[in-house]
């Protein structure tokens, strides 16, 4: 999966600067390798039924993905899919709904959603133009977001604030564009007019940062902040490999 914007080291980052262990899967669609916090698992059910489980919490025997929702689809109906579950379940009468890509889609949506409600009501998260600018500039911003219909002027406005609080003047650091409205967001927050938002906290960052980057990823939604399309053939970022699946690895278990 693409690295995180904005230059922030995630929590997977500093635990394996610290040399702390760093659950990885395989996916099992490309066989490539991943931190198993930018993959999305699929729970085995009791019935061979295969579910999404965003959360990593169901239980039971599972599977990895970290493709985006198109390759998936492809690979659901070439039968890709299936035989991969099938080798890393070891289970050969398996339940795939037709709508699995919507399903996760929906889940992932819901789970950032619900993140991002948590740090509003835990401080965390703040909104209005004024309030951001403000903690911009002071130092105090450590991710920017905004609704998709968030007008160009007002994303940029605050994103020179970030730049100039953070000294990265000229650095061409942006918020993200969510994959979502303001009336969407609003709903999600319990507040109203909620357009642009910013996370104060570095912890708070790092979970919202791993919601939304895997849903990002799966839609295939832009990285860029100035183009609200859908767009998974947008150039990598600097640092950054183009590719549509999670970053290889060395070892890891195909199914947990």
């Amino acid at each position: 999966m693409r690295t995180p914007r904005n230059d922030q080291l995630t929590e997977t980052d500093r635990a394996k600067g610290r040399g702390q262990h760093v659950p990885e899967r395989r996916c099992v669609v490309t066989g490539e390798v991943a931190p198993a916090e930018q993959l999305v698992r699929l729970a085995l059910g009791p019935d061979g039924s295969i579910a999404p489980d965003v959360h990593g919490k169901a239980p039971g025997r599972g599977a990895w993905i970290g493709v985006a929702r198109a390759d998936l689809e492809t690979a659901q109906a070439k039968g890709k899919l299936k035989g991969g579950l099938a080798r890393a379940l070891h289970e050969g009468q398996l339940g795939i709904p037709d709508d699995l890509g919507e399903r996760i889609e929906a889940q992932l949506r819901r789970a950032t959603l619900d993140r991002l409600g948590l740090e509003s009501r835990s401080g965390t998260l703040i909104s209005g133009n004024e309030k951001i600018e403000q903690a911009a500039r002071r130092g105090q911003v450590r991710l920017l977001l905004h609704a998709s219909d968030a007008g160009e002027d007002g994303r940029k406005k605050l994103a020179q604030a970030w730049r100039v609080g953070e000294d990265d003047e000229g650095s061409g650091r942006e918020g993200r564009v969510l994959p979502v409205d303001r009336h969407t967001l609003s709903m999600a927050l319990g507040r109203e007019n909620a357009v642009h938002l910013a996370i104060t906290d570095a912890r708070a960052a790092d979970r919202v940062l791993a919601h939304l980057s895997r849903w990002q990823f799966f839609t295939g939604w832009s990285r860029d902040a100035a183009n609200r399309d859908s767009d998974p053939l947008a150039p990598p970022l600097a640092g950054e490999e183009k590719t549509g699946t999670a970053p290889a690895g060395t070892a890891a278990s195909d199914a947990f």
